[in-house]
């Protein structure tokens, strides 16, 4: 079985999508202490066949940067999951949590791991509505 790269998975492919936010303060030295790139790979190796994931640019939640946002795969969606936002993802730590509950099937299938309830906000609906569709 060949390996499919996260940025080239179809529209509404049935697995999550993690949405990294790489703007105008996330993913720059805007936030000190953390090795962006090296956190971007981390996550992309540990959900490599698992989950799509893509970078975007300024997801205009600047005050929570480093941003993340988890969406449910299709069978998530069907159980009730939502798209998860998660902001101030600026340690290694928070980055494994995410991608240890998308292994586990991320929104609606899988709870999270506690520690990432003090990472989730929720944005405004203008925002919201840019990446949650």
């Amino acid at each position: 079985m060949s390996r499919r790269s996260r940025d080239t998975a179809p529209a509404g492919a049935a697995r999550c999508t993690v949405t990294v936010c790489r703007g105008c303060c996330c993913g720059t030295a805007k936030i000190p202490g953390i090795d962006h790139a090296a956190q971007l790979a981390g996550l992309r190796r540990a959900l490599d066949g698992t989950a799509q994931v893509r970078v975007t640019d300024c997801l205009d939640a600047c005050e929570h940067a480093n941003v993340v946002v988890v969406q449910p795969s299709a069978a998530g969606r069907a159980a009730g999951g939502r798209p998860v936002w998660l902001g101030l993802v600026n340690d290694t730590d928070a980055a494994d949590d995410i991608a240890t509950w998308v292994e586990a099937g991320g929104p609606g299938l899988a709870d999270p791991p506690g520690v990432l309830d003090l990472y989730a906000f929720s944005p405004s609906r203008r925002v919201r509505r840019a990446v949650d569709g």
